[in-house]
C-alpha cells in the first residue's frame, strides 16, 4: 500500500469516531497493538531527542530498498502515536518517506488536540523518521 493509500484508511477510521475520548482511545489501542521493539534497541542511540517521553525507534533498509521501522514508548499515548508513524511509513522507500506529504495528522484532528510538548513529540517522531530515510537514500 502507498503512504496516502494508508493515510487515507486512518482518516476514514477517525472520521466514524467524533468524541476525541473515543478517538484517544483509539490511538491506546493502536499503541497496544504496536509489535514490542527488540530489547537491544531499547538504548539511549535509539531515544528520539525532543520527546518529554521515551520513545525508541529503530529502523532498517530491507533487501527490497524499503526501510522496516520498529518503535516503542514508556508512555500510551506517545505510544499509539508512534504507531500511526509506524503505520504509515512502515516499509515504504526512502523517497516516498521523504517525499510524503502527512495530511493525515492534520486531518484526523491530532495536531489541535495534543498538548504542546506532545506536538514537538510528534515532530520530533517524525523527523527522526525521516533522517533514517535520508541515511538509507545516501546508501543506495
Amino acid at each position: 500500500m502507498t503512504i496516502n493509500e494508508i493515510q487515507a484508511e486512518i482518516v476514514d477510521e477517525f472520521s466514524e469516531v467524533d468524541d476525541w475520548m473515543d478517538r484517544y482511545g483509539m490511538i491506546i489501542d493502536l499503541g497496544n497493538s504496536l509489535p514490542p521493539i527488540e530489547e537491544k534497541y531499547r538504548t539511549p542511540d535509539h531515544l528520539i531527542e525532543g520527546c518529554q517521553s521515551r520513545v525508541w525507534l529503530n529502523a532498517e533498509l530491507s533487501p527490497e530498498g524499503r526501510i522496516r521501522y520498529t518503535a516503542d514508548s514508556d508512555a500510551i499515548i506517545v505510544k499509539g502515536i508512534i504507531s500511526l508513524l509506524v503505520k504509515v511509513l512502515d516499509d515504504q522507500t526512502p523517497d516516498d518517506i521523504l517525499n510524503a506529504d502527512l495530511h493525515f495528522i492534520n486531518d484526523i484532528g491530532l495536531s489541535e488536540h495534543l498538548s504542546p510538548t506532545r506536538s514537538n513529540g510528534l515532530l520530533a517522531m517524525l523527523k527522526q523518521m525521516r533522517l533514517y530515510a535520508l541515511a538509507f537514500k545516501a546508501k543506495q
